[in-house]
């Protein structure tokens, strides 16, 4: 079974099957850090699960908004249009927290708090904090984790 590490310190995403490490990623977390509050703007630590997979098939930069695909491929252009806009594309991992009153229900609930890896445009930059609490990941990268991991993988978020 597979295990995805996310190290909010380094800006990395590791895939780990069996004893082997079979990715190692930059990332982007939140901007504002770790933390597990709803509205905080922060990424959720400890153990998570990926709860639902969303997008399979779907074309690299296909847009998302509420986790379905618009029907859009994001563009530079489309970009322009719409500043400040949070990207989500290519596919989602939505996560759920495991630890109850860490991450998992009230006010510390990742899945209520729509916390994802999702793909994001290639001018964002990969390696240093700047999302609004998801993980962000080259699209490439995430169709590659996308497909090698199932509903119920673990995933680890250390910082």
């Amino acid at each position: 079974m597979a295990e995805i590490e996310i190290d909010i310190a380094t800006q990395r995403l590791r895939l780990i099957v069996g004893e082997a490490r079979v990715m190692d990623v930059a990332i982007s977390t939140a901007k504002k850090g770790g933390g597990e509050m709803m509205g905080s703007e922060c990424t959720p630590r400890g153990r998570h699960i990926v709860r639902a997979k969303i997008g399979g098939g779907c074309a690299p930069n296909s847009v998302f908004i509420g986790r379905r695909a618009t029907g859009e491929i994001y563009t530079p252009e489309l970009d322009a249009a719409q500043p400040g806009r949070d990207w989500v594309l290519t596919r989602i991992l939505w996560l759920s927290g495991t630890e109850i009153g860490k991450n998992r229900l009230g006010n510390v609930d990742s899945m209520r708090r729509y916390i994802y890896l999702h793909g994001t445009p290639a001018r964002e930059p990969m390696g240093v904090p700047a999302s609004h609490g998801c993980i962000r990941m080259r699209n490439e990268a995430l169709i590659e984790l996308f497909d090698r991991v199932e509903i119920g993988t673990v995933v680890v978020i250390n910082g």
